[in-house]
């Protein structure tokens, strides 16, 4: 379907761009997607839906309830691409939080989970909200941990038997939680944007492409566009910027001026070859920047787990976290840094952070020591609009005419974001509620067998163990 529309410009193909040119483009908008990698959603490393934001106590309810929404929606359109995983959710005994400061939060999501249900039938893609968390006390876990592993879980606590066999539980406080936040693949959603964008006839894929200059022309905005030796001139009557942490640098060539942090990240490959059964994400609380930060363990097939240690000398990074300036938009990462972004790292320094990695899982889970370095580390940088580094739940901003900034932090935004500008494009250009369809599933045409080709390419492209681009699928009865 084609409809006399704006040209529209979006720059940066990761989750933020590439679900914005497959949402407007399947609704008959002309679309050009420009990215200076050689693939789409080649970015920080995405692994967890968060549907409800358990992963992060800090942040308040209303942005609980957002990101709840938010991956809702993101299931639905996305629906190929998730891992159909619980997480359990454990408070260290050296933490200072405690289940009875959690659980009030718990409470209101599992409730408005229930009234997103009851609004729309298709929102219940979490499960029964009935089953949204469920708490386990340390009775509970040791009988847990008696019972044989199954190989295909079809109950909560199936999900816990193979945790609750290899946990210290002297190092826990009780109870633990197992909660329906379920994983999001990101080499799987690399696939469903490369396959869906090749599908759509109004969506234009530029790769390996960079916007050297942006000049206003008579209303519209003239992109220099380089490819290897060539540079082109284009020009666009709508413009969108979805760089990520390069958005600073996309504001400063368009004349508009943010405030933002960028903050480099990163996770790490491991492989433990002697665990049973299938795993949920297990996640030990812990403050943020400290010897003793969080801990995430993500599972995936074939043993392969993937670590976040939220310390200095894991995920997190000196000096990882930048200001923007006074004089430009973009915040500047140390040179070192970058040079892990844009270059391969020194491979001591990834064995070693990795290994940290292992033993910082090991102080819970004491037979995780067994656990074997599996690849290279995944890592990026995230931006986070504004001045707080706890922000969230984020959509877009319009500080320009026809110019949108979409400002996600996490990728179940990236669908509010679309929405907004489809919004602002027919506002803009006076484009008529009946002249655009609405959008049902993103990958609805896509073949599992396509995805699952492509996503495992994806991997071996990017030197990723392929067990990493496959997918969880036993989800609870």
């Amino acid at each position: 379907m084609k409809i006399n529309s704006p040209k529209i410009a979006i720059i940066g193909g990761g989750i933020a761009g590439s679900t914005a040119a497959i949402y407007l483009s399947n609704q008959g908008l002309n679309v050009t997607l420009i990215e200076q990698g050689p693939s789409l959603v080649n970015g920080p490393p995405i692994c967890h839906l968060h549907a409800g934001g358990n992963l992060y106590r800090e942040i308040d309810t209303e942005q609980c309830t957002t990101l709840l929404r938010q991956s809702i929606d993101t299931l639905k359109l996305y629906p190929a691409c998730a891992d159909y995983r619980p997480t359990v959710i454990a408070i260290p005994k050296r933490d200072k939080g405690s289940f009875d400061e959690l659980e009030p939060r718990l409470i209101q999501l599992q409730h408005h989970y229930q009234m997103l249900v009851e609004q729309d039938i298709s929102n219940k893609v979490l499960g029964e909200p009935a089953q949204y968390f469920k708490t386990y006390t340390r009775e509970a876990v040791e009988i847990l941990a008696n019972m044989p592993t199954p190989d295909a879980p079809k109950e909560q606590d199936d999900w816990l038997i193979p945790v609750a066999k290899t946990l210290d539980l002297d190092k826990l406080k009780f109870p633990i939680v197992l909660v329906q936040e379920y994983g999001l693949n990101v080499f799987r959603l690399a696939a469903c944007a490369s396959l869906t964008t090749e599908n759509h006839e109004n969506c234009r894929v530029l790769t390996h492409t960079g916007v050297t200059q942006i000049n206003k022309i008579d209303q519209q905005w003239q992109l220099s566009l380089t490819k290897g030796n060539t540079s082109v001139t284009e020009c666009f009557d709508y413009l969108i910027n979805a760089s990520g942490y390069r958005s600073g640098t996309i504001d400063d060539l368009a004349g508009c001026h943010s405030h933002r942090l960028v903050e480099f990240k990163a996770a790490y490959v491991t492989q433990w070859t002697n665990t049973l059964g299938r795993w949920p994400e297990v996640i030990f609380y812990g403050q943020r920047g400290t010897p003793n930060g969080m801990a995430q363990l993500t599972p995936y097939p074939n043993g392969y787990f993937q670590i976040h240690g939220m310390t200095k000398d894991i995920t997190l990074f000196e000096d990882g976290l930048v200001n923007s300036s006074n004089k430009s938009a973009q915040p500047n990462l140390p040179k070192t840094l970058l040079e892990k972004i844009t270059h391969q790292w020194p491979e001591d320094i990834a064995n070693q952070r990795t290994q940290r990695a292992i033993n910082f899982i090991s102080h819970f889970i004491p037979v995780f020591k067994e656990a074997d370095i599996g690849g290279k580390p995944l890592f990026g940088a995230q931006q986070i609009p504004g001045q707080d580094p706890e922000l969230r739940a984020t959509d877009v901003d319009f500080s320009l005419p026809n110019y949108a900034r979409s400002e996600i932090v996490k990728a179940s935004s990236a669908i509010d974001a679309a929405k907004l500008i489809l919004n602002n494009i027919k506002q803009s250009f006076d484009i008529q509620s009946n002249q655009i369809k609405s959008l049902e599933t993103i990958n609805i045409d896509l073949i599992e067998n396509d995805i699952s080709s492509k996503s495992q390419a994806l991997a071996q492209q990017r030197n990723y163990p392929v067990s990493l681009a496959k997918r969880s699928i036993c989800t609870l009865e």
